[in-house]
């Protein structure tokens, strides 16, 4: 009798991990991280976890609740309990600071993630607690964290092709011609002074003030 001959299994590989939604955030995390946003496509991601693209829409829907899930997972690291509201908003920003991709894209986004929650949260209790109305609260959270968000948009454009340089050159030129531009020739250097930072905390504690002291229509 010929001996028996050994199965041989087809399977090169394990088996693969369960797909979640968690899995596929973390995959579009890693892959925005070390490459860029850009390069997050459900292709992309389908080829990270060995599936089909189509297999991921039963976890997101399409690539914006994709982007506002990566932002949501972003949010997970940082320390909201502060009380100083302008330090609160500057720590979101920053966030987005690192991607500017994602901050244009969340742009058109209403996020809604458990941490972006807590970031609205946090933002109408520091709001509550020096004093504003509820309903002007109500209406400058979104005020405030669309000004973050396209802060950090602005910021990754600029820096990505070089506009801000040629913006301050442009300004300089303007000033030299005194008669043609008066009121920007008075303000010179004021025009591009400050640091970022400078700049950003400012322009939150401008919102701030004028959320405080303007009643909704």
């Amino acid at each position: 009798m010929a001996p028996r001959r050994e199965p041989v299994s087809r399977r090169d590989r394990p088996a693969k991990d369960p797909l979640s939604r968690a899995v596929v955030v973390a995959a579009a995390l890693r892959v925005m991280r070390a490459e860029g946003l850009e390069r997050v496509t459900m292709r992309r991601l389908a080829g990270e976890l060995d599936t089909g693209p189509a297999s991921l829409y039963v976890y997101v829907d399409n690539m914006a609740e994709l982007h506002g899930a990566v932002l949501d997972e972003l949010l997970a690291d940082v320390d909201f309990s502060v009380t100083d509201l302008v330090e609160l908003l500057s720590r979101y920003t920053r966030v987005l600071f690192e991607y500017p991709s994602l901050a244009r894209s969340v742009l058109t986004l209403r996020p809604s993630g458990a941490n972006y929650l807590r970031l609205i949260d946090a933002v109408l209790g520091l709001l509550d607690a020096s004093g504003v109305p509820v309903s002007r609260a109500a209406w400058g959270v979104d005020l405030l964290l669309q000004h973050a968000t396209a802060t950090a948009a602005e910021h990754g454009t600029r820096s990505e092709s070089g506009l801000h340089d040629a913006s301050v050159q442009e300004a300089a030129l303007f000033a030299m011609d005194a008669d043609r531009y008066p009121h920007v020739a008075r303000v010179g250097d004021l025009l591009w002074s400050g640091s970022g930072e400078q700049r950003l905390r400012w322009g939150f504690a401008v919102l701030i003030a004028g959320i405080s002291a303007t009643a909704v229509p």
